[in-house]
């Protein structure tokens, strides 16, 4: 059933259709070595779809910031959807790289790139900072004849965005000369993923499992280790140390996978856009490692097959998607996991 006020429904969360786009425009563009010009051409026209979709987003979310204020600190309130509002600073980065991928470093778009990434950059910092700040937090008061809430609950694969999300700085940032600052912000998000991960195992063993609604975040878990081997690409560390990084991902994948028929049975959701981000990161590092140029290249065959699957994952997560939003079943109130805000 639709709502009456779609723009109340629009969480932060949102904007991983821009991360899942940007990434497939970024995997494209690794692929044209491989598949030649028509790979870069769908690169290009990719990257222009996320741009649209992330202005869209934008002008909506201001929308909605005036006319539903409390929905909005209610998502900031959330122990879950908090986390999700780093994907508006990780979305500017990502098209920053796109920009960067397709475009080059030189040329009448440059200002546009650099600023979408020192945006992008130090919104993810503030958003790093803001998250941990919970953490140390005074705890709210129960109400009389409660105990205390549980601080498990916010531990979630969602974390990984405001936390980890560091490490897709230098993606851009290096090709634009923001070499040191770019290190710094990546040492933040590279020593935070093991951290995150050794919490989010911790949760699952000692607390409860996740809400099958969030059951698509695990997949987040494959980004981490596959946008890490990226950069220390662009760093030119030896390719042994980027293949186990690649062999991590793909671990994480393999992990995660067989949640996806638990996945299917469920309504779809926007959280299903948790899949694309992370499948598109471990395909754009498998075609750059499928240079034979390296000492130990990933098959080529192996790639463009992840390529192929990445690509149809989200082209019916867009199809999906409109479906959703034409039956005004996206934009509308969903059922609520068995969590307490914090």
């Amino acid at each position: 059933m639709s709502s009456p006020a779609p723009l109340k429904f629009l969480m932060p969360g949102w904007f991983a259709t821009v991360m899942g786009l940007a990434g497939l425009s970024l995997a494209w563009s690794a692929a044209q070595g491989l598949l030649g010009d028509m790979a870069g051409a769908l690169a290009l026209f990719i990257g222009g779809v996320a741009m649209v979709v992330f202005a869209v987003l934008a002008v909506a979310s201001l929308l909605r910031w005036q006319r539903h204020t409390p929905a909005l600190e209610e998502d900031l309130r959330h122990p879950v959807r908090h986390a999700f509002v780093a994907a508006v600073p990780v979305s500017l980065l990502l098209l920053a790289t796109v920009g960067v991928s397709v475009g080059g470093v030189s040329g009448p778009l440059l200002p546009l790139w650099q600023a979408l990434w020192w945006a992008g950059s130090l919104t993810q910092l503030w958003a790093t900072l803001w998250v941990l700040g919970r953490w140390l937090s005074p705890a709210a008061p129960a109400p009389a004849g409660q105990a205390p809430a549980s601080p498990w609950p916010s531990v979630t694969p969602v974390l990984l965005i405001p936390v980890v999300g560091n490490v897709v700085v230098p993606l851009a940032g290096l090709p634009l000369g923001h070499g040191l600052w770019s290190a710094a912000q990546f040492g933040i998000g590279a020593f935070l993923w093991p951290v995150v991960v050794a919490l989010l195992l911790a949760r699952r063993i000692a607390h409860s499992p996740l809400p099958d609604r969030l059951l698509p975040a695990w997949f987040i878990t494959v980004a981490p280790p596959a946008v890490i081997g990226l950069v220390l690409m662009q760093m030119q560390v030896a390719p042994a140390w980027v293949l186990g990084l690649w062999g991590v991902a793909l671990f994480f994948l393999l992990w995660v996978a067989p949640l996806v028929p638990r996945i299917a049975a469920q309504p779809f959701s926007v959280a299903f856009w948790g899949l694309s981000f992370p499948l598109a990161a471990l395909t754009t590092l498998s075609l750059r490692l499928s240079d034979p140029s390296l000492a130990m290249p990933v098959p080529g065959t192996l790639a463009v097959m992840l390529l192929a699957m990445t690509s149809i994952v989200i082209l019916w997560l867009c199809f999906a998607t409109v479906r959703g939003l034409r039956d005004g079943s996206l934009l509308a109130p969903e059922p609520v996991a068995a969590i307490q805000p914090a």
